[in-house]
């Protein structure tokens, strides 16, 4: 199978997005820590600020890196303002240069404070703007930072797109109308979360309706069947992937078929293979692109894969519920058959 378009959503400028303290890239660095960083001009440091040393998650042994990058770039000043600057837009150019068709901005988790939330957004997408040419992905839970993410966004680099709209948040939907935005459609029910196939497509179809009255074309329409860990259940991985053959086939080629394609992973060892192999099966099944991070997930790299190789095969026979308990993979996995 050769792979030829591939709508990559880059989802690594997202407060989220954690490292290990005293792991390679959160270091002591001085008096305190820095998170370390390559840009084509050598490696960097970008320093913690003392209040992410109080918080729960840095007791915990993590920092989120990129709400340290926004927080200098906000809050920090002289060389440590503009290391949260030269940060994320390092990250964007990274992502672009990987093949990104949009980068994902996220700042829902940097605070609790809604009103500072809208004001980091529109920042954070202002300095990412200025750094790639690629159009913007606003990701939030919340409709006002959405709307401030999209007020931000330059139109003359091509549609901003929406992550996401469902059926649980209406409102989102003429809000991406009115930004003339693309979307992320999710397959989430008003009141929860689908499980199987005919369950996502009730809830696909009915939010296609949505967008249908609404002024979308199918063009615009970016379809997440939602992926859930193989690790809590050996059937998640089929599940998604008929649902992305039953999309394809209801709704024809014109629609994107867009997911968080990493979530299956979580819990299970050599993370990078999983992800990379189920986005190849994705895009068998018919899927045409995944929230992903481009470094790793990207078209060079999957029609680079040898799918022939065991460690292909291992990965494969897990996510299609083949391997039961997901036992051969982690067994192969133990004992260095798969590289991390």
């Amino acid at each position: 199978m050769k792979i030829s378009t591939f709508v990559s959503v880059g989802e690594n400028i997202h407060c989220t997005r954690i490292y290990k303290v005293g792991g390679a890239f959160c270091k002591p660095a001085g008096a305190g820590h820095a998170i370390f960083y390559r840009t084509p001009a050598g490696e960097k440091q970008l320093p913690v600020p003392a209040e992410f040393t109080t918080r729960a998650d840095w007791e915990n042994g993590k920092v989120k890196h990129c709400a340290v990058a926004i927080w200098q770039g906000v809050y920090g000043s002289g060389a440590a303002k503009a290391a949260g600057i030269d940060y994320l837009q390092n990250l964007a150019r990274q992502q672009e240069a990987a093949g990104a068709t949009y980068l994902d901005i996220n700042v829902d988790e940097f605070s609790t404070d809604v009103q500072e939330r809208v004001r980091l957004m529109q920042w954070t997408v202002d300095v990412v703007q200025k750094a790639v040419a690629i159009p913007m992905s606003i990701d939030s839970s919340n409709i006002d930072i959405l709307k401030a993410g999209l007020d931000a966004c330059d139109p003359s680099r091509g549609r901003p797109m929406v992550n996401s709209v469902s059926l649980e948040r209406a409102d989102a939907v003429a809000i991406s109308r009115a930004a003339n935005a693309v979307v992320i459609a999710s397959a989430a029910g008003a009141e929860g979360l689908p499980n199987t196939m005919e369950e996502r497509m009730v809830n696909i179809d009915a939010i296609y309706q949505q967008l249908k009255t609404a002024g979308f074309d199918k063009a615009a329409m970016h379809f997440d069947p939602l992926v859930f860990p193989i690790s809590t259940d050996g059937d998640n991985g089929v599940r998604f992937l008929n649902t992305v053959k039953a999309i394809r086939q209801k709704f024809g080629p014109e629609v994107h078929i867009v997911a968080g394609l990493s979530n299956i992973s979580f819990g299970m060892p050599n993370r990078k293979l999983i992800n990379q192999v189920y986005t190849w099966l994705a895009c068998e099944a018919g899927g045409d692109g995944g929230i992903v991070d481009p470094m790793q997930i990207n078209i060079d790299i999957l029609n680079g894969l040898d799918t022939e190789s065991e460690p292909f095969k291992l990965a494969r026979a897990l996510l299609l519920g083949e391997d039961e308990y997901g036992m051969e993979y982690i067994s192969a996995s133990r004992d260095g058959r798969i590289e991390k």
